[in-house]
């Protein structure tokens, strides 16, 4: 036998020579050398047929463990290596290539022992040590993940805990490695969730402190971990603190408010700490966002706001005034100074009175005068950049600290400055500034002429597209009103062009980009902007790829851009009486451009769509971020029902993840937001399949969005869509119908039911046709003292067809499943015979169907019920319908005359049918 391989000699023939075990052993290593595993393999194998001696044969079976290693076969590996370690225990070599197929094979724990021989065999073999670290951390890493795992479960957690698993969890922190921290906070995570008591202990033994700090590291994702666990920390002791009780085995344990206030305390403090990572100092204001403000305005106490501002207001002021670039002090990120505006206006809207407001001006007014009249050009500059910080939080605030002596004199000032820092501080601040209609004419009057100085004659881009901005912002002051025109005709269509070619340039910094988003988002009022913008697809695409960057700030710049170009703002046609009576006081009436007729409007639409819309929208909504406000998900809603509103444009918007994305904006946010979202949704439950638009479990989370769709604070239109998708729903599944039953949704779909209008009762009774399948809703109608039965039997006989259908298929449905309702038919109403007798006769077919489903129920159920029917011109109807050909009618009439002969009301004629 000859064994060849790439670059290897001519083979020879097996000649005694050739064949011998030291031959074929050299001749396997060279293949092996050459890479030819395959053949050095055979080659290992031939000799180990050849009788070697028992050194030979571990040699053979220690090389055959290396060449399975290199062909990916590992319990082979460990099988060769194992035997050449019977041969001969202490040979190192076999005892290593068992470890790494065993480490392989994922088998740690044997891998180790094998290392841990291979390292006292040869103590100063740094490849055994490195390779003992590096199985050792992996057993570490696995047991660390694996107690992320046990944690998750309260049993686990439980046990964790009393295994005094929190100190092991503090060791696994103090190594630094990002990986065994992430582990140990997350099983933290698991400890804490939802327990008190446990919340308490764990701060007790790693500190509050420590456990803030961890806040401020440069690893994101250890930053990320740490932030969920003090928000799972906050939400336990805040329920703690709403629940007062003492924990689960009833000790007496800190007063969990005043751990909340430590917690808090400390984040305060990290906020102006100098070695704390721009990304930590992030999360910081993100859980303050989160844990200080009320849930609800219902809640009367704001104690906590009240104590955050009179303790951390300057703070958070301070990082307000910080810049990114140049760095100062404080690391920041593109996105803080718009975190803290956040938390500034979330602060500022959770006071309840004039005393309170006041002593926030007060405080935000005191810090920034200390800046501005103490520390020179710095301070003002510090100054300025705190007044936008405000003016893009709690404007009234940014507005009076605005009118403070010298400030709005040094923004403009500092406009005409050769310094690019001080212009970019003064320019975004007179930006901010013309917010208020007020400020704006007055810029307008005083500031226009330096802006655009400042785009025609500055050297940086960055200024320019600022002072762009600047005159944007002031072009679209009268808003959508046409009638209204700051600027010159055409001015405003010159503006938005550089604006998309800022937009659209690769080579400029996202955060400068960022304003290009900005002016469009002031420009795309005038509609005639809007038609260009949608024409320019690279610009639409720039755009959507920008509101997918790391730049967060952009996201309200991006949804404002979108409700304008789909015109998705509430608009109320004027009455024209009104309209005549202000002209004739000659007061100013709003005038509506002609390109923002529907028609217009829905051609935008198309287009955003035929451009990608709906997933940038949908990455939006993903977004992990206090940018993503309340509000801006009230403009991202409006869009979204924009979108879905024409028909055969929805498949689009669930093809792209609408659905999914929709969920969210439809249980979180505003009021208004929440309603353009659940009705988004309906729209999409009508005419697309749910279960494909909503896979698994995500169906079930629509229900309670349609159900708010039901209070009678909701429009008519909102009220018919939300019950037209939950009857789609209820004809689904049984789970889907008890869910619709667990959100209180009954009384008011049977309130409908009662409505004047036809396609509101109309699409009531349908829901409640499809909800009959389900037992308790069975019971309400089976119960007594009410009149559910009878309402449903006497719809039965209205003029409606599609109510008729509606109100006799539930009646079908019922008496099936209930057959004591057939004998409470009669009693309801004098007129059921009459009612029965006309579906019968009906010329729909679907009628005629329900009607005979019902006599047949209703004979089944009692031979009095069907001697009564009997005796009436039921039976000349039903003997009509039983000789029409093959049908559904004509089987349950069959049957129903079927039963009667039965009964010996009736017999059967001669031929026997």
């Amino acid at each position: 036998m000859t064994v060849s391989g790439p670059g290897t000699p001519e083979p020879q023939s097996a000649g005694p020579g050739a064949s011998s075990v030291e031959q074929l052993r050299k001749d396997g290593n060279e293949l092996f050398k050459c890479g030819d595993y395959e053949g050095a393999l055979t080659a290992y194998t031939q000799a180990l047929g050849l009788g070697a001696t028992p050194q030979d044969q571990a040699i053979l079976h220690r090389n055959r463990a290396a060449c399975h290693l290199k062909l990916e076969g590992y319990e082979k590996a460990e099988t060769e290596a194992t035997k050449a370690i019977e041969k001969d225990g202490g040979d190192v070599k076999a005892l290593y290539r068992r470890s790494q197929a065993l480490e392989k094979l994922g088998r740690l724990d044997q891998a180790i022992l094998d290392l841990q021989r291979c390292v006292s065999l040869e103590p100063k073999n740094k490849v055994f040590q490195e390779a003992l670290r590096n199985i050792a951390g992996q057993i570490q890493e696995k047991a660390s993940q694996n107690l992320v795992v046990l944690a998750r479960e309260d049993a686990g957690a439980e046990k964790i805990f009393r295994s005094n698993g929190v100190q092991l969890l503090q060791r696994l922190l103090d190594t630094g490695e990002p990986d065994l921290m992430l582990a140990a906070l997350r099983t933290l995570v698991g400890i804490c969730s939802e327990h008190q008591s446990r919340t308490v202990a764990t701060l007790s033994v790693l500190g509050t402190r420590r456990v803030v700090s961890m806040l401020g590291v440069e690893n994101q994702a250890v930053s990320l971990a740490a932030c969920h666990l003090l928000q799972v920390m906050f939400d336990a002791l805040k329920e703690g603190v709403k629940k007062g009780f003492r924990g689960k085995e009833g000790a007496v344990i800190v007063d969990p408010a005043r751990e909340l206030k430590v917690l808090i305390s400390n984040l305060l403090e990290l906020l102006t700490e100098v070695g704390v990572s721009g990304q930590g100092r992030d999360n910081a204001l993100t859980l303050l966002i989160k844990v200080v403000p009320r849930k609800s305005p219902k809640d009367p106490n704001n104690s906590l706001t009240l104590w955050v501002i009179d303790q951390g207001l300057k703070k958070i002021l301070e990082v307000g005034g910080s810049v990114q670039d140049p760095p100062g002090e404080l690391t920041v990120t593109a996105n803080s100074r718009m975190s803290a505006s956040i938390l500034l206006n979330k602060l500022f809207d959770d006071l309840k009175c004039d005393a309170e407001r006041e002593n926030f001006h007060r405080l935000c007014e005191n810090y920034i005068k200390s800046w501005f009249e103490g520390h020179g050009l710095a301070g003002k500059l510090r100054a300025i950049q705190t007044v936008s910080c405000l003016l893009q939080g709690p404007c009234d605030a940014g507005n009076r600290a605005l009118e403070l002596n010298g400030v709005m004199e040094s923004v403009i000032t500092l406009c005409a400055s050769e310094q690019e820092e001080e212009q970019l501080v003064a320019v975004e601040a007179l930006i901010h500034a013309a917010g208020k209609a007020k400020r704006a004419s007055f810029i307008t009057a005083n500031g226009v002429s330096l802006l655009k100085d400042l785009y025609k004659r500055s050297e940086k881009d960055s200024i320019r597209i600022r002072a762009l901005v600047g005159l944007c912002k002031l072009g679209s002051a009268g808003g959508t009103d046409f009638s209204m025109k700051q600027f010159a005709e055409g001015s405003t269509l010159k503006l938005a062009k550089q604006c998309r070619k800022w937009l659209c340039n690769d080579q400029m910094d996202v955060g400068t980009r960022r304003w290009a988003v900005e002016g469009l988002a002031y420009l795309t009022f005038d509609a005639d902007v809007k038609e260009e913008f949608v024409e320019d697809v690279a610009a639409l695409k720039a755009l959507f790829q920008l509101s997918k960057s790391e730049e967060r700030s952009v996201l309200f710049a991006v949804a404002s851009a979108l409700v304008n170009c789909t015109n998705s703002y509430d608009y109320e046609e004027p009455d024209p009486k009104m309209v005549e009576l202000a002209k004739y006081a000659k007061q100013h009436v709003p005038e509506q451009h002609p390109k923002d007729k529907p028609s217009f409007v829905r051609a935008r639409v198309k287009k955003l769509l035929a451009a990608g819309v709906v997933s940038a929208m949908t990455c939006m909504v993903k977004t992990e971020s206090p940018v993503l406000t309340s509000s801006c998900r009230e403009l991202l809603s409006r869009v979204f029902l924009a979108l879905v509103e024409e028909v055969e444009d929805r498949g689009t918007v669930v093809a792209q993840g609408g659905g999914k994305a929709l969920l969210p904006l439809a249980l979180e946010g505003t009021d208004v937001g929440q309603t353009k979202a659940a009705q988004a949704l309906a729209k999409l439950t009508i005419t697309s399949n749910p279960e494909m638009t909503f896979p698994g479990e995500r169906i079930y989370e629509v229900v309670r969005p349609l159900v708010s769709l039901l209070h009678l604070n909701c429009s008519g239109l909102q009220n018919f869509e939300a019950l037209m998708a939950l009857t789609n729903l209820a004809g689904i599944s049984e789970r889907l119908r008890q869910k619709i039953l667990k959100e209180k949704a009954v009384p008011m779909i049977e309130g409908y039911m009662f409505e004047e209008h036809e396609m509101l009762r109309r699409a009531a009774t349908e829901c409640m046709c499809n909800l009959a399948m389900s037992k308790e809703v069975q019971d309400l109608f089976e119960a007594t003292g009410n009149d559910r039965l009878k309402l449903l039997v006497l719809y039965s006989g209205e003029d409606d067809e599609l109510l008729r259908q509606a109100a006799a298929g539930g009646l079908a449905m019922l008496t099936s499943m209930r057959p004591s309702l057939c004998s409470r038919i009669p009693q309801v109403t004098t007129h059921w015979l009459e009612i029965l007798q006309a579906l019968l006769l009906s010329p729909s077919q679907e009628l005629q169907h329900r009607g005979a489903v019902v006599v047949l129920n209703m004979v089944e159920a009692s031979r009095e019920i069907a001697s009564t029917l009997m005796e009436s011109e039921v039976l000349e109807i039903l003997s009509v319908l039983a000789k029409d050909k093959e049908s559904p009618v004509t089987r349950a009439a069959t049957a129903c005359l079927g039963k009667a002969v039965e009964y010996g009301l009736i017999k059967p004629s001669q031929d026997g049918k």
